[in-house]
């Protein structure tokens, strides 16, 4: 058996890797540097040239290969990387008929405990949202942010007090909504400095968050730490990060608790297995990032199915962060995707492969829709993160 074509799909807001063997097997990655979808399709296409006519269950030196064949990285190489990664894992799946947990040494779970997003440029939508969430059986909600959702035509201006004050406000609202048996995620999106951070978490710890997502930019290992060293809130970090050895410097330096690996980012698959198998070594939990597409979502149930520190799957909403702007639903895209069982769990098949296959349409149904560079400014002219 022999990689015989590698092709790139962009579809909606997507970039799915699609690998064809000589003997008709086929397998389905994605990638996830979402902002530079065509710069990753560069890289596909540069590591075509080494895998076509390469064996394609060997997934590990390919990898290695790949990884260290240049010396330059990066999230468009990397989400390359992840993409081709998890196409051979559906590959070899398909291969051996059964499902790539199987090779990874057999499920831990039978099924995995989700969070749902929720999104609002106004604190009502928010506070419907957790409800909405509740009502739905869902036990966690989360990209649950305690500022707005807003667009970033808008100039932001808050002065210090009331930014700490409203944050804290709308966690203990979250709470009171969401009753004890709702877990709350609490999403920064970095959009706090580390002394920012320190103050707002100490007050929000009465109100029990699972976790406190993000809340400085990744960019600096020692700020994380600093956060951490000083809250009673677990934090969660990881989505930005494209390495296993990132992650290893992270939980070096003890910045996190709850490490947020996104399987299309690390080096798919077998990057994400090796990361979880680093959290574990440290009683750190897992919770994938997934903001992309049911091809994610079946990827990292797959981490999900192995992993024994595994405690949350992110479940993205029917929408993008703009709620007019609906997401293809999971069904539309693929045969095979996976349920929520109305009681806070998603399903993980036991089909071979990932257990999912594109519906031939639905390159015509959801045709490419490529992200505008467009970030947030303060009322002062300078950049906001967010």
């Amino acid at each position: 058996m022999r990689i015989d074509k590698i092709t790139p799909i962009l579809l909606d807001r997507f970039l799915f890797v699609e690998i064809t063997t000589d003997n008709g097997l086929t397998g389905l990655g994605e990638g996830g540097a979402w902002a530079f979808h065509e710069a990753t399709v560069g890289a596909v296409n540069t590591f075509a040239d080494y895998l076509l006519g390469k064996d394609p269950l060997r997934i590990e030196h390919h990898w290695q290969y790949m990884y260290r064949s240049a010396h330059f990285r990066g999230s468009a190489i990397m989400a390359a990387l992840s993409a081709i990664d998890i196409a051979l894992w559906d590959i070899a799946g398909k291969h051996f008929n059964a499902p790539v947990h199987a090779l990874l040494g057999g499920k831990v779970r039978e099924k995995a405990r989700a969070y749902y997003h929720v999104f609002g440029t106004t604190k009502e939508e928010l506070f419907a949202g957790v409800k909405a969430a509740r009502d739905a059986g869902f036990t966690a909600v989360g990209h649950l942010t305690p500022f707005l959702d807003t667009p970033r035509e808008e100039p932001y201006y808050q002065s210090y007090a009331r930014k700490i004050h409203d944050a804290v406000e709308t966690v203990r609202q979250y709470r009171e909504i969401a009753g004890p048996d709702v877990d709350l995620c609490i999403e920064i999106h970095r959009r706090m400095t580390p002394y920012e951070a320190v103050q707002f978490g100490r007050a929000i710890e009465p109100y029990y968050p699972l976790f406190l997502e993000d809340p400085v930019t990744p960019d600096n290992l020692d700020e994380m730490a600093y956060v951490a060293g000083k809250l009673g809130i677990p934090i969660a970090t990881g989505e930005r990060l494209t390495s296993l050895w990132e992650f290893q410097m992270l939980i070096a330096r003890q910045a996190v608790q709850l490490v947020r690996p996104d399987v299309c980012m690390v080096g798919g698959i077998s990057g994400a297995r090796k990361i979880a198998a680093l959290a574990e070594a440290s009683h750190i939990g897992i919770v994938p990032h997934n903001p992309l597409s049911v091809v994610s979502t079946v990827a990292c149930l797959q981490i999900a199915a192995v992993s024994p520190t595994f405690v949350l799957q992110e479940f993205p909403a029917d929408t993008w962060s703009d709620k007019t702007d609906k997401r293809p639903d999971f069904d539309q895209l693929v045969t095979g995707a996976p349920r929520h069982d109305g009681a806070g769990f998603l399903e993980i098949s036991d089909a071979p492969g990932l257990g999912i296959a594109l519906n031939p349409d639905a390159l015509t149904k959801f045709p490419y829709r490529p992200r505008k560079l467009k970030t947030r400014l303060h009322l002062d002219g300078s950049v906001v993160d967010q």
